[in-house]
This record gives C-alpha cells, structure tokens and sequence, in this order.
C-alpha cells in the first residue's frame, strides 16, 4: 500500500503524534511485534513523545514469523494506527514511536545481534509469550531440552531463540566495552523480570560461566505488570480501521481504551518518562502483577474455557448470560482477592467491578478460542497460587475447580457437540494421548493432574483437591459448561 497511511487522504478524526521523528533514535529494540506492544508499549512510548520531546525510538524485530507484517510496517515507513474501542464510541491514534524494524529472515541473524549491540541501545523489551522464555514452569529455570535451546548451545554466536539472542548480543556488548542494556520482559509472565533473568543467566552459564557472572553484576531485569485488552486483529477489524483511517493499514490494531502499565524502575542504562503517559514506576511489581494475574486473568481463562465450551465465540458474548457474569465476578471477588497481599487502600471489589465492565464491551471481539491458548502454560500462575491459599485455609475454591475441570474438558479436543476443537498448546501430543487412553472420561482427571508440568506434585496427593476437580468435570460431561456455571 505503500506510504498510503503518511498521505492526505487520512482522516481527519485521527489523532497524530506531533513530534519530530527525525530525532528519534533505536534506543529500545523489541523482540515480538505483535498486537499486544501495538496497542500498549508502542503507543505509550508514541504519547511520551507527545509530552517530552525525547529521542528514544523503537526498532521492532520479529524472531519467528510475522515477516508479512514487517515488510507492510517497512511499505508505511513504520507507521500504523490504534483503534480505542470503547461502549460508546472509538478513538483512533498514529502512532509514529517506531523507527525501524528487522527480521532475521531477510536481514539474516547478524544484522539483528549487531542492532542490539549498538551503543545508543538502552533496553531491549519483549513480548514473546511464556513460550518464549524456554523455561520449565514447574522450576523456573531454564528447559535445557527445548529443541531451540538445544540449537543454540551447539551454536550460540548464530541463535534462534529470544533468550539465545539476548546473551550472543550481550557478550558483544561486553566485548566492545560497551554499557550493557536492560532486559524488560512485557509479557503477561509472573515476575517477568525473574523469569527472563533466570532463563538468560542460565543459558550463559551452559555456553560461557564468565559471561553469566558478568551479566549477574551488570544487567537489569525490571518486572512490569501490563494490562489492556488487545484481540488478535481479524479482517472484520482491519475493515473497520479502513473506514475510520480513510486508508487501508494491515498493521492496524483495536484494543478497548483502559491501559495499566506498572514497572519496576530498575533500569541500568537510563529509561524513557513513561510516566508522564500514564505508567507507574513502582519498587515492587509483585503484588500488582498477581492482582491482575489472579483477577482479570485468571476469570478470563475460566471465562475461555467454559464459554467456548458453552458455545459463546467472544467474551462480551459469555457477559450476556447472567450466570457467568455472576460466577465471574464471585471467582474474583470470593476466589481471588482473598489471595492477594495488596498495598493499603487497593479497591480490589472496585477493580473486580471495573474488569467486568470491560469484559462487556461488545465493540472488543475477544475471542474465548484465542485465550484458551496454552492453558498448561498459563493456569499455573493464574490460578495455582491462589488454590494453595485455599488448599491451606480451608476456604471455597468452587470455581477454581470449575475453571481447571474446564480446561482438561477443553484440552480433550472435541466440544460438547462433539466438533473437534483445535486446541494450541506446548503440551498438546501429551493431552491427546491421554484422551486416547482415557476417552472424554472423568478417569482423564487423575492423569491430567499428574502433569508436573502443569500442576506441582503436591496437588495431586491432595484428595479433597482431586475430588472436587473431578465431580466439576462429571458435572461438565454430564450436564454441560452452562448448566455447571449456572450451578455455582
């Protein structure tokens, strides 16, 4: 389309930067272009230009995929545009923050390293999924079998993982003698920052121990608590931006207009004034992170599984029927926020509140499909602390149960109306082969709990535990997801 989005023909409704790019540099690269740091990094950083007139650019890379994107984002000079869709009506904004961008696939490897490890390059931030990380959720540390990992032990000057390459762009930062950036994980991952930290400092202890300790002395890996509600972009929403844009813009992105960007300031090489576009520097992410994890998460994943099992396709469609509304916010109000250790005067009911209004924008098209992703990497943390509390205090954990009988139901590979579901997860070849076994059968509970993987070795010797998940599974096969939440 070629610069369509740079011409006149734009709109006039839409909202553009007023900085002058020409100053910007690529001091922030940024693993995982996706539509999450679209509509939430990126456009924060757009708005801190607004304010501060700074220079810190951003050079987007995707690792894996997403070539089709870059190359349209290259063909617009990396400009595109967000769609705010609110309940009443929508905002659309340029946004102008990116300066360049690569992919290993036409730029080759080398290019990629040797933007990392240039000197104006102050932080590295990612949005990469848990997946990405390479790490074993059970421990924490680094999954020395993960096939990339694997790869780039044998070669770490030529990686192909997020964390392969982060460590080959490191050491050239050392061997330059040049000032090293800061690690900034952005992805949906409890205490990201730790995550990263472990995963990058154990990969350079297997390929060179001084290169590790170094990187323990200098680097930092602030933790950072996002949240916005960002679909994946479908042709119905492209259409959409057309007719708001007055353009096409392939690069285009909706999301709902609340934004929550809470960050750890521990920055080794200096960092933009994201606060003055509403970010919050904070000591402490933690328990910010586990009140969004645990409350607008954790509901989101009981949400997927047991709406898509219901037959609902959006969660705005799961906020139509009243008992799921119900279940929903009791599940965050009665099952989550006991949980929670929160600085004095957090309104957590306020907030539950607040996440269910979101949930019922009908102009956001979220889709349950595309939530229930990778369950067996996400339920741990949504929804493994909080059940450990309840495990231990005796207290009513009925949804919880609900939402994980759920997710094993859904894992099966076939709906209620027995259509195949196409299940995404790292462990899929596991989940079919014990419903080969098994069958959609409540005897599939037992196995399933014995993923370690997925559920530490505690829970299953916990019988009460095993039990009641598996009454709420009979429950699901024999009555159905919505008569199951209808009876919470």
């Amino acid at each position: 389309m070629s610069n369509n989005i740079t011409n006149t023909r734009i709109s006039t409704k839409v909202i553009r930067p007023h900085f002058d790019r020409s100053l910007l540099k690529s001091r922030i690269v940024h693993l995982g272009f996706g539509a999450f740091h679209r509509a939430h990094q990126a456009l924060i950083t757009n708005e801190m230009l607004n304010k501060t007139n700074s220079d810190w650019g951003i050079c987007e890379i995707n690792l894996f995929g997403g070539e089709q994107l870059i190359k349209q984002l290259r063909e617009q000079d990396h400009l595109y545009t967000v769609c705010e869709k609110g309940a009443q009506q929508s905002t659309v904004k340029m946004i102008a923050s990116v300066v360049e961008s690569l992919h290993p696939t036409f730029d080759g490897r080398q290019a990629v390293l040797e933007k990392m490890a240039e000197p104006q390059v102050a932080i590295v931030s990612m949005t990469i999924t848990e997946k990405g990380y390479c790490t074993d959720p059970s421990s924490g540390r680094l999954d020395k079998t993960n096939a990339l990992i694997k790869q780039d032990i044998v070669d770490p000057r030529s990686p192909n993982s997020a964390i392969g390459y982060i460590v080959e762009a490191l050491r050239l930062r050392r061997d330059r003698g040049l000032t090293p950036f800061t690690v900034m994980s952005c992805d949906n991952v409890q205490e990201n920052g730790h995550v990263a930290r472990a995963a990058v400092i154990d990969f350079a202890q297997l390929i060179d121990s001084e290169l590790a300790v170094w990187i323990e002395q200098n680097v930092t890996f602030p933790c950072t608590m996002v949240d916005r509600i960002v679909p994946a972009a479908t042709t119905e929403t492209l259409d959409e931006i057309t007719r708001l844009v007055g353009v096409e813009d392939p690069c285009g992105i909706a999301c709902e207009p609340f934004l929550q960007w809470v960050i750890e300031d521990n920055f080794v090489n200096g960092r933009p004034q994201w606060d003055t576009a509403g970010a919050e520097f904070v000591s402490d992410v933690v328990p910010f992170e586990e009140m969004k994890l645990r409350m607008l998460n954790g509901s989101h994943s009981f949400l997927a599984y047991l709406g898509y099992l219901g037959g609902y396709e959006h969660i705005s469609d799961t906020m139509t029927n009243q008992h799921y509304r119900q279940a929903a916010l009791d599940m965050m109000i009665k099952a989550q926020a006991p949980t929670l250790n929160m600085p004095q005067g957090t309104d957590l009911e306020g907030y539950a509140q607040l996440l269910i209004e979101r949930f019922t924008n009908p102009s956001l098209k979220h889709q349950t499909w595309q939530i229930a992703m990778d369950g067996s990497q996400k339920l741990p943390q949504r929804m493994g602390g909080s059940l450990r509390f309840h495990l231990s205090n005796g207290s009513d954990y009925k949804w919880l149960a609900l939402g994980i009988a759920a997710w094993m139901r859904y894992v099966s590979g076939s709906d209620e109306q027995n259509q195949e579901i196409d299940v995404r997860d790292p462990m899929l070849a596991q989940f079919k082969a014990i419903y080969d076994e098994h069958g959609i059968n409540v005897s599939a509970v037992k196995t399933l709990l014995g993923l370690e993987a997925v559920f530490a070795d505690d829970l299953i010797k916990n019988e009460s535990f095993v039990n009641q998940v598996s009454s709420a599974y009979q429950k699901l096969i024999s009555e159905g997801a919505r008569s199951a939440v209808a009876s919470l």
